[in-house]
């Protein structure tokens, strides 16, 4: 399934997943919890997938991109619910990284 979608799409279509419900977005401290919750899921994915820790088998396939969209499904949560354009603190963080960060690493 190839699809595109700008930031501000995937924030809508988070909002209008999560306007569905009665509950509606979770707290901010709960986001943080399932945010670091999914990171830890792609972390463990990464183990398996790159280094030494081989998959016990009664666990289920899972995959780096899926653990990636969980990951980005929660963020949007996360900064819908504070009321955050996520192109906007994408590009105040390029901005950032495109000045302080543009001679730290070697240029190809």
């Amino acid at each position: 399934m190839e699809q595109s979608y700008t930031t501000k799409e995937i924030q809508e279509r988070v909002d209008n997943y999560i306007s569905q419900f009665k509950e509606g977005y979770f707290s901010p401290l709960a986001m943080i919890a399932r945010l670091t919750e999914e990171v830890g899921e792609l972390a463990r994915e990464v183990n398996h997938h790159y280094g030494e820790k081989p998959k016990k088998s009664t666990e289920r396939e899972k995959t780096i991109e899926e653990e990636i969209g969980d990951c980005l499904f929660v963020l949007a949560s996360f900064a819908n619910s504070l009321n955050i354009d996520l192109s906007d603190t994408f590009e105040q963080s390029m901005s950032k990284f495109e000045t302080r960060d543009k001679d730290r690493w070697t240029k190809k």
